[in-house]
């Protein structure tokens, strides 16, 4: 379906019911918002691959404005601060109160934008894959590449990340490239094909004096309260661990859980599915935030 949030259409999805009979009366399962990765992806990134989920939560997807099948809107409100407010804007909308918000990469960003912003409206927080700051370990990203993928992806990764071209030819080469290093085992040609990709989203969010390379929550996470996974894996090219480690110190008044998955990259569901839902579905017991 398609929404009007902040003045933006929305392509939003859900998956599952958010009451399930059980005896005489009705149970509400959480409600887990999906923070897709980016910018210039979309939602379908997550699918099927986190459908497994909806048997125990119930499943709330979007694109981000300017991202995937919603509204283009405009570079002035492709920003943290606006995507974070278009998430709280649309949970007021639908009436879902106090979700458990997921973000993985840049998800994962727009989801500590919101809980730094809206940090009454959520219950709980999923972080994967992602970094507190902009431009963070940028040594350890391209010596991982380079491990991975050799001398030619080592100067892919130098272009794009030292000297800050986001041309479409490096972007294209970087799909070609380097985007297949971030599983272990190769993603599906499906996977990719279903991506509406918006490339201009990107190259204004990762540009030189770009918001991608400035943001900085470190300070304003310490005021987070509500229960926190982290997870993210010890060989990711793209997110390097060390940012694990950092958004760990800087939640560390939060009720926090951090799971290190030893071998996997970025795409942690992907890697290693078994343990990636066991974690989830711990989390997403109550129980196991009291």
């Amino acid at each position: 379906m398609r929404l009007a949030v902040n003045g933006c259409e929305l392509f939003v999805e859900v998956l599952g019911p958010q009451l399930v009979p059980e005896g005489p009366s009705m149970r509400e399962r959480p409600t887990l918002v999906l923070l897709h990765g980016g910018p210039g992806a979309d939602h379908s990134i997550f699918r099927p691959l986190l459908d497994p989920l909806a048997d125990m939560a119930q499943l709330l997807l979007y694109d981000h404005r300017g991202n995937g099948r919603s509204g283009a809107s405009e570079p002035a409100h492709w920003n943290l601060a606006q995507w974070a407010d278009d998430l709280a804007a649309l949970l007021h909308q639908l009436g879902i109160e106090r979700p458990v918000v997921y973000g993985a990469s840049f998800g994962g960003m727009v989801a500590q934008a919101f809980a730094t912003r809206h940090p009454t409206q959520l219950a709980a927080l999923i972080l994967e894959s992602t970094a507190a700051r902009g431009g963070a370990f940028t040594a350890q990203r391209i010596a991982k590449f380079a491990e991975l993928g050799g001398p030619e992806v080592e100067a892919l990764a130098r272009r794009r990340l030292v000297d800050g071209d986001t041309s479409e030819a490096v972007y294209a080469d970087w799909l070609r490239l380097c985007v297949p290093l971030y599983t272990r085992q190769p993603l599906p040609s499906e996977w990719f094909a279903r991506i509406q990709g918006r490339s201009a989203v990107t190259q204004w969010f990762t540009r030189p004096q770009g918001e991608g390379l400035l943001f900085d929550f470190r300070a304003a996470l310490a005021a987070v309260r509500c229960p926190v996974l982290l997870m993210g894996g010890s060989d990711d090219p793209m997110v390097p661990i060390e940012n694990l480690h950092e958004l760990a110190a800087a939640l560390a008044q939060a009720p926090l859980q951090v799971e290190v998955f030893e071998g996997c990259r970025h795409i942690l569901a992907h890697d290693e599915p078994v343990r990636f839902f066991a974690t989830m579905r711990r989390f997403l017991n109550p129980g196991s935030w009291t």
